[in-house]
């Protein structure tokens, strides 16, 4: 680890408008999901797991609630799932077709 270089991001951050902040961790946030070639058949997954965003969505759409979720995924936060709801609102005829092509091979 480099304490200069967090000393200097430090610095950095604490000079952001409060806009500049905002962009800062949104763009932060983004990172929670991610999609990775040959992880999940490249479908979008939360931060380092192989929990697709899609699984989430579907469940959530079947009525299971947040608590289910994280009690279900323990390696999951709120955090995880408040970003994958955001990449499903972004993307949400991409998480949709594969939704819809997972209960076709059902």
């Amino acid at each position: 680890m480099n304490p200069r270089l967090v000393d200097s991001l430090v610095q950095v951050i604490e000079a952001l408008s409060p806009e500049e902040r905002k962009l800062l961790e949104s763009r932060l946030k983004l990172n929670a999901v991610q999609k990775t070639p040959g992880v999940c058949g490249g479908h979008a997954c939360i931060r380092n797991t192989r929990i697709p965003v899609w699984v989430l969505v579907s469940l959530r759409q079947q009525g299971a609630n947040e608590a289910e979720l994280l009690q279900n995924y323990p390696s999951l936060t709120s955090e995880d799932l408040t970003a994958a709801w955001n990449y499903y609102e972004q993307h949400r005829s991409e998480i949709d077709l594969t939704i819809t092509a997972q209960n076709e091979d059902d």
